[in-house]
């Protein structure tokens, strides 16, 4: 079995709402220190394999296909076991 853990973030090129309403929440309450916010997802996938190669190749699909939205968001993801 191999772990798969993936990283979504929005492109540094496009406006991140949820990432600005963060940070002026997060000023307001005090941190003004908060340059900036980007707000994105992480997911864990078990992958019934143990050949790295497929898995590679079978989570990058998965991140093109569905995962990510790739021309807004960026994607990178981790292979564990």
């Amino acid at each position: 079995m191999i772990k798969a853990i993936v990283y979504v973030t929005i492109k540094q090129s496009v406006l991140d709402p949820q990432g600005v309403a963060v940070q002026g929440a997060l000023h307001s309450m005090g941190f003004k220190e908060v340059d900036s916010v980007r707000i994105g997802k992480y997911m864990e996938l078990q992958l019934d394999t143990n050949d790295r190669n497929e898995a590679e190749t079978r989570v990058k699909e998965m991140c093109e296909k569905l995962l990510a939205n790739t021309v807004v968001e960026d994607y990178r993801f981790e292979l564990e076991g």
